[in-house]
């Protein structure tokens, strides 16, 4: 296993570069295919979400590959290599491994605990797969992170250490209250509809705002998430949706706005808030959950504005509590690395195991045909006899020692394991190679849609 990871996060890069950095859908499509057509990565996977960009590829050279990944990283992100490097880091191996479950356990996220991470991860696993980037290894990787992160949540209370950024970012706004008491009666203005704006909707409704305003650049989205937070038997808010024209006359009405899009753009410029005060008395509250973000910066420091954004978010974050099952999930982590290096490691010698029991077999085939040449009177009952027995010596005397190095081989340092049986069988490399290109290919047909 040559795994390796490079990327930057709100723990390694200011908020600012990170905005640059950023890398929409077709950006990272594109990123992965570049990947592969260069050396010397063989399979890749991008994890972009609003707080971190990572680029995991399974790779023959460590050097050239971090020199690779990171060239390829600034080329697509837009930002210099030489201003890049410096906010990068670099995991390998069970490094890297320990990192995407730390990631998938929200350990490593700006809120702690949240489990919005597991749906990113799912999403990037998706698109490797769409693309036929992610191999075995990546496959295995992500799938199991998945796993890993779920069980941190279901076996400890991490839940209680984190919550989603929405929330933690409508509790910086309601400054001191519940976001509840805060939030009761207000008017709220949603910009976009994807996966954070809905989350975002949902939290508001929850809380006991009297409206949402969800406003899209694809009117079908918007009405869906209008006709989901205003189902029968639900939070009992008002919803509607309006066109992204109409943003300029809801500022004048809405008490508070989250906005979460894809644009690479600013959504809200000082301006248009300035405009919209004007026409109002009542403060404003907005919430950028965007990156890059939605709302100028500029923003900050107007008059009865208040605007918290990703990187209000980064500073306050670092200053709240974990609880104490955070100790419990680092366990869990430790733990699933372990297995899941010393599942890979006994994966990796399975060809060999497989080519030479191929060689075998070929061997006793080759031996009961000239048997059956030198002793063409044998019936067919005896033929089948003697061919059976053969089959069962081979097999007991290569028993013991196949299932031997499959535990020596999950053990650390248990890679040249594999060597010493193609080398004290002679085993031809291709015929091995042979049977890891079948068994990555069966596992290409049976991870799609597994997601």
């Amino acid at each position: 296993m040559s795994l390796l990871v490079v990327g930057l996060s709100h723990r390694s890069a200011p908020v600012s570069v990170l905005e640059r950095a950023s890398l929409d859908s077709g950006t990272q499509s594109k990123l992965l295919q570049d990947t592969l057509a260069a050396e010397p990565a063989v399979e890749a996977a991008v994890l972009a979400t609003c707080n971190r960009i990572e680029l995991y590829a399974d790779v023959d050279k460590f050097h050239a590959g971090v020199a690779e990944l990171s060239t390829l990283l600034a080329q697509h992100s837009g930002v210099g290599l030489e201003e890049l490097t410096p906010y990068l880091y670099v995991h390998y191996e069970d490094r890297a491994v320990h990192h995407l479950f730390s990631v998938a356990c929200g350990l490593d996220s700006m809120v702690v605990g949240e489990g919005q991470i597991l749906g990113q991860i799912k999403d990037a696993l998706a698109r490797g797969q769409e693309l036929h980037t992610a191999g075995r290894l990546l496959n295995d990787l992500f799938q199991q992170a998945l796993r890993v992160g779920k069980r941190a949540h279901s076996e400890t209370g991490i839940d209680r250490a984190g919550q989603s950024l929405v929330t933690f970012g409508l509790e910086q706004l309601a400054t001191g209250q519940t976001v509840e008491s805060w939030a009761k009666g207000r008017r709220a203005l949603v910009i976009g509809a994807g996966s954070m704006s809905s989350l975002a909707a949902a939290t508001l409704a929850r809380s006991g705002v009297d409206e949402i305003v969800i406003a899209n650049r694809t009117a079908a989205r918007a009405e869906r998430l209008v006709q989901i937070l205003t189902e029968p038997g639900g939070t009992g808010v008002t919803a509607r949706a309006v066109a992204m024209d109409r943003l300029a006359d809801e500022l004048t009405r809405a008490d508070v706005v989250v906005s979460c899009t894809g644009a690479t753009g600013l959504v809200l410029t000082r301006v248009a808030v300035e405009t919209a005060m004007a026409a109002r008395t009542a403060p404003l509250a907005l919430l950028d959950l965007a990156m890059p973000r939605d709302v100028d910066a500029a923003v900050h420091g107007m008059v009865n504005v208040r605007l918290v954004d990703i990187e209000s978010l980064a500073d306050a974050s670092a200053d709240a509590p974990m609880a104490a099952d955070v100790d419990q999930v680092r366990s869990i982590v430790s733990d699933e690395v372990a297995a899941f290096g010393a599942a890979q490691r006994a994966a990796h010698i399975t060809p060999t195991v497989v080519a030479l029991r191929t060689m075998a077999a070929d061997v006793v085939a080759g031996e009961i045909a000239r048997l059956e040449g030198r002793l063409p009177g044998l019936d067919e009952k005896q033929r089948a006899e003697i061919t059976q027995t053969v089959r069962r010596v081979v097999d007991k005397l290569l028993h013991a020692p196949t299932v031997r190095v499959k535990q020596l081989a999950s053990e650390p340092g248990g890679a040249g394991y594999a060597d010493a049986l193609r080398t004290l069988f002679d085993l031809d490399p291709e015929a091995v190679a042979s049977v890891s290109r079948a068994d990555m290919n069966d596992a290409d047909v049976k991870n799609r849609g597994r997601v």
